[in-house]
C-alpha cells in the first residue's frame, strides 16, 4: 500500500517526524546557548557575582532565546503568548530548581570546577525540559 500524501512509511505523518527531530535540534541548540551564556557570564563577571547569581542571569536569558525557538520555529504555536511563557517558565523552574541544589554540592562538596559541574548538571535539566515541554508547555488539546 503505498503511503498517503504527507505520511510516512511507519504512518506517521512527515510533520510530526520532523517537530520531533526540530524539537531534538532546538533543544541542543538551546542547551549549548544556555551554556555557553553561563561559561561566558562565570568567566567575565562570575568571581564578583558568584556562580549563582550568574546561573539566575544565564536561566533569564536562556528561557527567553529559547521560548522563541520552540514556540516560533518547533511547535508554531498560536495563542496566549504570555499564557505559553508562564508554562515554559515553570518547566524551566523545575529545571532551575534542580540545578540550584545540585550547582552548590557538586562546587562546595564535589569540588568540581562551576563549569564543569555545570556541563554535567546540563544532562539532567535537558531531560527535565524535554518531557516538561513536550507534554506540557506546548500541548494544545484537540
Amino acid at each position: 500500500m503505498k503511503p498517503a500524501e504527507g505520511e510516512q512509511r511507519s504512518g506517521m505523518p512527515a510533520v510530526a517526524a520532523d517537530q520531533r527531530l526540530l524539537f531534538l535540534v532546538a533543544g541542543a541548540f538551546n542547551t549549548a546557548f544556555a551554556f555557553a551564556i553561563f561559561s561566558l557570564l562565570e568567566l567575565t563577571v562570575g568571581k564578583v557575582t558568584g556562580y549563582l547569581v550568574v546561573l539566575l542571569v544565564a536561566h533569564v536569558l536562556g528561557v527567553i532565546e529559547a521560548f522563541c525557538v520552540y514556540r516560533w520555529a518547533v511547535f508554531k504555536v498560536r495563542g496566549n503568548v504570555l499564557k505559553d511563557l508562564a508554562r515554559f517558565e515553570s518547566v524551566y523552574l523545575a529545571a532551575l530548581g534542580v540545578n540550584a541544589a545540585l550547582l552548590p554540592l557538586c562546587v562546595e562538596i564535589g569540588r568540581m570546577p562551576v563549569i564543569v559541574a555545570q556541563g554535567a548538571i546540563v544532562v539532567v535539566t535537558s531531560l527535565i525540559s524535554f518531557f516538561g515541554h513536550r507534554h506540557f508547555s506546548f500541548r494544545r488539546t484537540a
